[in-house]
């Protein structure tokens, strides 16, 4: 069976506040730790009122210390809003800290509005344009350390400095970040649940074009998916109903907390306002265990991923455990567990 992760948005509904996600993404990974999930990584956004967690290297040495045998990580680091030796020293305290138990993904989006990002970098050093490409370099050389000779870098050293930096990860949802994680040989993460570029596409791109290198001798591609299960489709489909309105607010640049389904059910939806719904759900698997392994099995035969990466963002904190629950169940997770 194909190995199952999260990735959690610590999300704030309308009557959970931001406290409260942040400890529920706590229990989250306690129950995902005993169900057999593999990874439980932790997104960076800014400035939006539906996600609690701006910060997911704090709650990385959080939940790693409550969990014991889970992977905890970034899900990712948005790269471009912090200055890579911050990176490099704080992943290489995590990874001493929780040796063989954390992930360093990284995005080059900037995970917000474009005020907020300017708020988060203008005390940087800012580069013109787009300097992913920099950063990440600079970020793997204080690894490395093959600054050129003469270099001030080469004075500077990442503390601990007895510890790597944890498998580096890239982050992507179009063409570009396939073929980059696959030129420099890093593990990849294509988010499905928010793409508009075919995603089987950029898993067969990473894998056809792969270079092996010090970082990774051989390619392992996460699929990312959104997916709400429930004992029953009916119940699954009240559950996603918020996620429905929710997307549809986003799209409109309405970033509010998660609605509750009875908020969803009773919203007066307009045809164009039900055809945008319905063309989100392609990006959506719901349903109880079976109906949902019946959507996802034919994107994952064409896409062949090495672990699949859920998302869960239901307005009921027991019931997005309970999905978790149930999805780890259809997949044979708790019986590997057992073994």
């Amino acid at each position: 069976m194909i190995p199952l992760s999260i990735l959690d948005l610590s999300v704030v509904t309308t009557t959970t506040k931001p406290a409260t996600a942040l400890r529920n993404s706590i229990d989250l990974a306690r129950h995902a730790d005993q169900l057999g999930y593999v990874r439980y990584w932790l997104a960076e956004h800014h400035n939006l009122a539906s996600v609690a967690s701006p910060a997911p290297d704090l709650m990385i040495g959080q939940i790693a210390a409550v969990t014991k045998r889970i992977r905890v990580g970034s899900g990712g680091v948005m790269l471009p809003n912090h200055a890579p030796l911050m990176v490099a020293e704080r992943f290489k305290m995590l990874e001493a800290l929780f040796p063989g138990r954390i992930d360093l993904g990284l995005g080059r989006a900037p995970g917000t509005d474009g005020a907020t990002a300017y708020a988060l970098r203008s005390r940087l050093d800012r580069r013109e344009g787009d300097d992913f490409l920099e950063r990440l370099h600079e970020l793997t050389l204080w690894e490395t350390r093959d600054f050129p000779p003469g270099h001030p870098y080469n004075n500077v050293v990442a503390m601990p400095d007895d510890t790597p930096l944890p498998p580096i990860w890239l982050l992507g949802s179009s063409d570009y970040s396939s073929e980059l994680a696959a030129q420099v040989g890093m593990g990849f993460a294509f988010a499905h649940h928010f793409a508009t570029h075919d995603a089987v596409d950029a898993m067969v791109n990473y894998r056809a074009h792969f270079k092996p290198s010090g970082w990774r001798s051989t390619p392992h591609a996460i699929l990312a998916v959104a997916i709400v299960v429930a004992e029953t489709d009916a119940e699954a489909e009240r559950l996603a109903s918020s996620m429905d309105l929710n997307r549809l607010r986003r799209d409109r640049g309405q970033y509010l907390p998660l609605p509750s389904p009875e908020e969803a059910l009773a919203y007066p939806y307009a045809d164009a306002e039900r055809a945008s719904i319905a063309r989100n759900r392609s990006r959506l698997f719901v349903g109880q265990p079976a109906t949902v392994r019946q959507k996802l099995d034919p994107l994952i035969a064409a896409s062949e991923p090495d672990e699949l990466m859920v998302i869960t963002a239901v307005f009921d904190h027991e019931a997005r455990k309970k999905s978790y629950a149930l999805l780890a169940e259809a997949f044979g997770l708790a019986t590997q567990e057992a073994a």
